[in-house]
């Protein structure tokens, strides 16, 4: 599997998104950036991408499959946010992600790399609320439906999301204990899996730690091959 050129970003916009882009642009692929907003698709031309609209909720697996064109990987990092609403855990968490899987297969993109949350195998504490029992539920049903999917897929489970300096190192494994992440290294993180078709398969809870991304990946995958 060849190293992918031009990356399609669902949730183009989200936090996650906005530091991947010039991480993958500094690396010379090119970045297809999906948003519903004109400030947003304004915002990401502004960063160097192809800014091309999408609303998730709204949009079907043929609108996914008509902005995924000209693309050879997908990156899926969008979430519903910290806003309450139950239902969009669902709408776009979710279903987001069944309408990317679906439409990547049509048209035949086999690299997809998800942006899940640490954890979400585990039943979710009553005590957090329905809203974020909702979340859980999302992303783990969302991360099972890529794992059946056929595609070439990589699922990254970052711990607590952080605004903070990235380190560009981090702690990896199938579980590891709960900590934060800085955002920029989750974005790091994803772009050093699309340059490394290896990665394809795994699915990894990530946090801050003290290992340089691209050679622990390296160590995981040639430990696993």
């Amino acid at each position: 599997m060849s190293i992918p050129q031009r990356v399609a970003i669902v949730g183009g916009h989200g936090k996650v998104a906005r530091r991947l882009i010039p991480i993958l642009l500094h690396r010379g692929h090119e970045v297809v950036a999906l948003a519903r907003r004109d400030d947003q698709l304004s915002a990401l031309s502004a960063l160097g991408a192809h800014a091309r609209r999408l609303d998730i909720e709204a949009a079907t697996e043929a609108d996914f499959a008509a902005a995924f064109g000209g693309c050879e990987a997908v990156v899926f990092a969008a979430g519903g946010g910290p806003d309450g609403n139950i239902d969009r855990k669902r709408t776009v968490d979710l279903e987001g992600s069944l309408k990317s899987i679906a439409a990547a297969k049509r048209r035949r993109i086999r690299r997809f790399v998800q942006v899940s949350a640490i954890g979400v195998d585990v039943d979710p504490d009553p005590e957090r609320g329905e809203v974020w029992a909702a979340y859980v539920r999302a992303k783990r049903e969302a991360d099972a439906a890529l794992r059946e999917s056929g595609l070439a897929w990589t699922i990254l489970r970052p711990g607590s999301l952080t605004d903070g300096p990235g380190t560009g190192c981090i702690t990896i494994g199938e579980t590891v204990p709960h900590h934060s992440i800085p955002r920029v290294d989750v974005a790091q993180t994803v772009a050093s899996c699309l340059s490394r078709p290896a990665t394809a398969g795994h699915q990894w809870e990530i946090v801050t730690g003290p290992q340089p991304i691209g050679a622990v990946l390296d160590r995981l995958t040639a430990a696993s091959s």
